[in-house]
């Protein structure tokens, strides 16, 4: 990540470049892990998931996703389609967070099944995510909201239909990132302005010490690893649209405005590799096809966990952004650094395995020439508008549909 030319104020004149300019994929591998997170191999455990994530060109951003203290090290992209005047090159945040929920509830249905001696012979499941918005950016009144998550799952199997929805049920309670739907979590917040961390007065403060600065951590933009194995289409424009003419996304509403966030996939490997395919439900939007790899003993790519907690920074950035653009503040080089807790406990065997999401720790980096109280307001309008850091506040049970040979259960 570059830095570039000095200024008076602020230390580093942020002049981003777009996701294309690199020439990189889209997602790669970028560090080779020592050691796989427990929470990916099966085992009980904590560890917590790093994004380091900075805004590029419009509404582009780029993630630098650590997969656990000793895991492997994944560089993901996402923009925001032409409804927000984007390039519309790469997944919306909403859509990696699809395709993450997807993928930690596939991890540990297998796991289960696994230990259960249930084959697995087909799996596809449809996911879908109501948001919506009331407020105006303009007013600075704006508010995000989610709504439970709908999942409709399709399974063959020779197992019973007592045995499939055991299943079902025991993954959804093992699952980090289902826990972080239906468990309210209370995230908390550091703010660095012009270089210097300053005090939170309206927020959740974190604790932590300071993060260190993703511009200054990375002297030159993250590169694939050199001889890397893994997928090479990890994220891919389908080139598929939704019909009609794309519109462009308003700046508010007294009404609610509900978004519906549609994703399909299909286990395409039985050992755990998931491919999804997600978009918005707006006229003339893209789709972007996932691939997430929820096997024990290989990794070719992500896991589910790495979207969702990628997705949280992305989706907070995109609310930032546009807060940004419609007050017209002073204020560039955004960049977040976000810590995310997760553990799992108890026993695959006696069904008391259980996942866990702790709180999200958000360590926002800005330069500008507001007040201290505008970029504090900055950050705390971002969360309140964000649909994840929303779905990370409320208590939403999935609602969830099992078809098993075809029939429904």
């Amino acid at each position: 990540m570059p830095t570039t030319l000095k200024t008076a104020n602020s230390g580093l004149d942020l002049q981003p470049e777009s996701i294309m300019s690199s020439g990189y994929p889209l997602a790669f591998r970028f560090r080779q892990g020592t050691a796989r997170s427990p929470l990916l191999v099966q085992e009980n455990g904590r560890d917590v998931l790093v994004t380091e994530a900075r805004q590029l060109a419009k509404f582009g951003k780029e993630g630098i996703v650590h997969e656990g203290q000793a895991g492997s090290v994944w560089r993901l992209t996402t923009d925001e389609g032409k409804h927000f005047g984007a390039d519309d090159v790469a997944p919306f945040p909403l859509g990696f967070f699809n395709a993450g929920l997807i993928g930690d509830l596939t991890r540990r249905m297998l796991a289960i099944a696994r230990a259960r001696g249930i084959t697995v012979d087909d799996l596809e499941i449809d996911l879908d995510n109501p948001y919506w918005m009331q407020g105006s950016f303009v007013r600075g009144d704006a508010h995000g909201n989610a709504d439970p998550t709908a999942i409709d799952l399709r399974i063959r199997s020779s197992a019973s239909a007592g045995e499939i929805r055991q299943l079902v049920a025991e993954a959804i309670k093992a699952s980090p990132a289902m826990h972080g739907l239906r468990t309210p979590l209370d995230s908390t917040f550091a703010i660095y302005v012009n270089g210097r961390r300053r005090i939170v007065t309206t927020m959740n403060a974190s604790t932590a010490p300071d993060a260190a600065d993703p511009f200054r951590t990375y002297a030159t933009p993250p590169a694939p690893l050199a001889g890397s194995d893994e997928f090479d289409d990890i994220i891919l424009k389908t080139g598929e649209t939704r019909d009609g003419e794309v519109m462009r996304y308003p700046s508010g509403s007294e009404k609610k405005l509900v978004r519906h966030v549609v994703g399909n996939a299909r286990l395409t490997d039985p050992a755990g590799i998931v491919e999804s395919e997600s978009a918005l439900d707006m006229p003339g939007v893209s789709f972007f096809r996932f691939k997430t790899d929820e096997r024990r003993d290989i990794e070719q790519g992500p896991s589910g966990l790495a979207f969702t907690s990628a997705a949280i920074a992305f989706c907070y950035m995109t609310q930032i952004a546009r807060f940004i653009e419609h007050q017209k503040l002073g204020i560039r080089g955004v960049r977040i650094v976000q810590y995310a807790p997760y553990s799992l406990t108890g026993s695959i065997a006696d069904g008391t395995w259980t996942g866990t999401q702790e709180p999200v720790d958000t360590h926002l980096f800005l330069s500008g020439d507001e007040s201290d109280e505008t970029h504090e307001r900055l950050m705390k309008t971002g969360a309140t508008i964000c649909f994840l850091h929303a779905s990370l506040r409320a208590a939403n049970e999935p609602i969830v549909s099992i078809a098993l040979n075809g029939e429904k259960i």
